[in-house]
């Protein structure tokens, strides 16, 4: 019922529009990813109609210019020598209405998981279902475990790994979930110091290591993810629960 394209950019447009849209139902949850990578199928179809259609009109140096944007592009990623840094580190700070120790009670407890997620996040990317353990001692042992990321839950084991006056830093032990197939978690550092007798500033931050290519596209919407990720732990774990308050 669409009208008839008159060039090959506009036929590869209708194409991956139709076949990307009929992916739907046959993905589920996994639709997110399609969605995130849509721009690159668009893209590349862009490209590859617009090198044709310009061919058909004999203009070869515009050709050649797309083909040496087209080429550096596509290869990054493909091997280590063409691969940018991987290490990702995002910061999130915000300041929490309650005192410095209640802001460390909150953190020797398990992240809440009956906080809504940011709406980004609630796009088909696991979701945080239960969290369990205590403590705040060097080796105590966080586990959370994420339900959905295309029917395929899995649990984030953490440890404390290191603990000051005003610092702790929960070290990835391991990572069954469906986020470790886009992102490897290395470990989250949140520092807290105290504005006023009520008010905490917290800056949590997160290191990763990016796993999808290429860079120049995925690295972006990872450390999107990651920061609102971070803003969602300050809320979830720093900040205490109403029955937290005063322990």
């Amino acid at each position: 019922m669409m009208p008839k394209t008159k060039t090959v950019t506009g036929g590869i447009m209708k194409g991956l529009t139709l076949a990307l849209l009929l992916s739907g139902p046959l993905l589920d949850e996994g639709f997110i990813c399609i969605l995130m990578t849509s721009p690159l199928f668009y893209l590349v179809g862009l490209l590859v109609g617009a090198i044709v259609d310009l061919s058909r009109k004999e203009r070869p140096t515009t050709l050649s210019c797309l083909l040496l944007i087209l080429l550096p592009m596509s290869i990054e990623g493909s091997s280590p020598r063409l691969s940018f840094n991987r290490e990702e580190t995002v910061q999130a700070s915000q300041v929490v209405n309650a005192s410095e120790r209640d802001v460390q009670v909150a953190l020797s407890h398990s992240p809440r998981t009956n906080i809504p997620l940011p709406m980004y996040l609630r796009m088909g990317f696991p979701r945080p279902t239960e969290a369990r353990g205590d403590g705040l001692e060097i080796g105590d042992l966080r586990k959370i475990h994420f339900a959905g990321g295309e029917g395929h839950p899995g649990d984030l084991l953490l440890k404390v790994g290191e603990l000051h006056p005003g610092y702790v830093r929960f070290d990835v032990v391991s990572d069954s979930s469906k986020v470790a197939h886009w992102l490897d978690w290395k470990s989250s550092e949140v520092q807290w110091t105290a504005l006023d007798a009520q008010h905490t500033r917290v800056n949590w931050t997160v290191h990763f290591e990016r796993r999808l290519d290429p860079a120049w596209y995925f690295r972006p919407w990872e450390r999107y993810a990651t920061h609102l990720a971070a803003e969602y732990l300050i809320s979830a774990n720093a900040t205490p629960a109403p029955h937290q308050q005063g322990e």
